[in-house]
């Protein structure tokens, strides 16, 4: 039986419902092709940009790579060079510390900076003591004006400077001590170690040189070199005054000292140095050695040309000395002192270091170290250092008062004995041995000795030269002032000159030209020129008494003025002493008195006197049987 087809509702909901998808979509598409024709240029030129974009990024990216090939072929390279060039040393070049900084140590007194570079000490800082220039805290070593340095020769026959490879700091404090270990490595294991060791309140500071595991490094054939450069910065007004304090020092074999005063380049070879010092003037830069250097070169050169021309160094050190291996290592102990060219404070260290300090040879020294310094040392603790030269001046005026009335005496004698000395002198004018026989024997009589003045000078003498070497070494009296002279130690200005007059300078200090009229004053009193007659053989002491105050003026004028205040005061008080025995205590009538009397006793004489006597006789003898 067949079936009856029957209407499916369901399938035409269907149908309908995939036509309007249909439908739909069409509709779609074409409004898709219409937004595509309009945006087909854009996307094209977008194409364009990027692919542009990719093909600048691929070229900076072979240039990265290229520039990171160059780098690793440059580092290669110098890698390989320094290899080549410092061999084991290499290994420091690669450490994080090889570069140039610094680290600092430092105590209330000073503050040292020492470089990777070289393990050198690079500034050296006296942090209580200011400069002369600017009133800044004084810096003996800095913009490399100083280097200490090994040149070493290693197993492989390189020849190495310290100065040029790199150390790695470590800073520790042990107790109240600063101590920093620079360390030029060979490997963690082996090293060439300076170690500094700065105490508290101590200008010297402990510094060792030392090796570890490098017997295989060095070469055993010949030493290492130790060498210490230093040029000296100058702080004073005057060049050439101060150039002429700065000097090399050092102590040998023993006790002995010497020092190296350069006008030019100077060299000397010493054997046992125990100390050098590098003196500028006021302060000092010294090495000492435990052991003493077996020997060593010390050289100096003048850097002041024309002491006319402003310079910054006065004079260039530098000294070598051979460092032995022991069992094929370093082990030196020594010590840098960095401070004052002070004699109380380098005479504490009981090591001879005051010697570096120039107060003079022998007996002059001596004054000076055991007389002027301590009574100078305890006047200017409690007054200020203008007062305490008036009354140090004062006191040696006291001591030698005994000595001077002596010299005013014969002077007062020689005065009263003057009309019969001119009366001698107009007799045997036309002989000469008979007016010297007849004026011995006239002052043999009267009790006369005509050379006491000269021996109460002679007498005196090393005290001026004392005080001549004492005041331009005196740090004490560094930027002291008193009345218008600013320091002490240098001289006083009280008029600038728009040119330079030899011998004098281009300034006029004040205190010289007052001693120098104390000076004339005091030797137109004392001699009474104008009245004495010219001795045959003598010097005629009217010229003598211009000629003297003039060099004074002169010579003094760059000299400190603390020196022209000694000789200021101490000739006006003899100017004083004068005129109160001239006046109130000398009585010419009663010496004249006095010196007949004596000329009717009779007179014993003594050995020389004969002595002379006998060989003017014989003299005379000669003379007539010639004629």
């Amino acid at each position: 039986m067949e079936e009856k087809k029957k209407f499916d509702f369901n399938a035409l909901i269907g149908f309908i419902l995939i036509g309007g998808i249909i439908l739909y979509m069409l509709n779609t598409n074409q409004s898709d092709a219409t937004d595509n024709d309009e945006n087909k240029q854009t996307t094209e030129e977008t194409d364009f940009s990027t692919s542009e974009n990719t093909t600048e990024t691929s070229a900076d990216t072979t240039n990265f790579e290229e520039q990171i090939a160059e780098k690793s072929v440059a580092d290669s390279t110098i890698l390989a060079q320094k290899q080549k060039e410092l061999g084991a040393f290499a290994y420091s070049a690669g450490l994080p510390s090889a570069k140039e900084e610094t680290t600092t140590i430092e105590n209330d007194l000073l503050r040292i900076k020492v470089n990777n570079k070289g393990g050198d000490v690079e500034e050296v800082t006296l942090k209580k003591i200011n400069s002369s220039k600017d009133s800044l805290p004084v810096k003996i070593i800095t913009d490399d004006n100083a280097s200490l340095y090994l040149d070493l020769l290693t197993t492989d026959n390189r020849r190495l400077n310290t100065k040029n490879l790199y150390f790695e700091p470590t800073l520790t404090q042990n107790g109240d001590n600063s101590m920093l270990s620079m360390k030029l490595k060979v490997s963690e294991d082996q090293y060439l170690e300076y170690i500094y060791t700065l105490k508290p309140d101590d200008y010297m500071m402990d510094f060792s040189i030392r090796s570890q595991g490098l017997s295989n490094v060095l070469n055993h054939a010949e030493p290492v070199k130790l060498n210490w450069e230093l040029k000296a910065y100058r702080d004073g007004k005057s060049i050439s005054y101060e150039n002429r304090y700065t000097e090399s020092v050092w102590q040998y074999e023993g006790k002995k000292t010497k020092s190296q005063q350069a006008s030019k380049t100077k060299e000397n070879d010493s054997k046992d140095i125990s100390w050098i010092a590098y003196r500028q003037h006021f302060f000092s830069s010294i090495l000492l050695n435990d052991s003493s250097f077996e020997e060593g070169r010390i050289q100096s050169e003048n850097l002041v040309k024309d002491e006319d021309v402003d310079t910054v160094f006065t004079k260039s050190f530098a000294s070598t000395f051979p460092l032995q291996l022991k069992s094929g290592e370093l082990n030196e102990n020594m010590n840098l002192y960095y401070g004052p060219s002070d004699y109380k404070t380098l005479k504490s260290y009981d090591k001879n270091l005051d010697e570096i300090v120039p107060m003079g040879w022998g007996i002059f020294g001596w004054i000076n170290k055991y007389i002027f310094i301590p009574v100078l040392g305890i006047l200017m603790k409690s007054l200020p250092a203008g007062i305490a030269i008036i009354i140090l001046t004062i006191i040696v005026k006291i001591l030698m008062s005994p000595v001077q009335y002596k010299q005013f005496l014969s002077q007062a004698k020689m005065k009263v004995l003057r009309p019969e000395l001119d009366e001698i002198n107009e007799k045997y004018k036309d002989n000469q041995m008979k007016r010297q026989k007849e004026t011995m024997e006239l002052n043999r009589k009267a009790g006369v000795n005509p050379a006491s003045g000269c021996l109460v000078g002679l007498i005196q003498m090393p005290i001026f030269i004392a005080l001549f070497r004492l005041f331009p070494s005196v740090f004490d009296l560094r930027h002291k002032s008193f009345l218008w002279a600013e320091d002490l130690s240098s001289y006083d200005v009280i008029a600038e000159l728009p040119f330079n007059i030899p011998f004098y300078g281009a300034h006029i200090s004040l205190f010289p030209l007052l001693a120098s009229a104390a000076i004339f004053v005091y030797m137109m009193l004392n001699t009474n020129t104008q009245n004495m007659p010219q001795q045959p053989g003598m010097p005629n002491m009217k010229y003598i008494m211009y000629i003297s105050p003039l060099f004074m003026l002169f010579f003094f004028n760059s000299y400190p003025s603390g020196l022209s205040v000694y000789y200021l005061t101490s000739n006006l008080i003899s100017i004083g002493i004068v005129l109160v025995i001239k006046n109130f205590i000398l009585d010419e009538d009663k010496i004249h008195n006095k010196i007949q009397e004596n000329k009717k006793k009779p007179k014993k004489q003594n050995r020389f006197q004969r002595k002379m006597q006998e060989m003017m006789e014989e003299a005379e003898r000669q003379k007539n049987l010639k004629n």
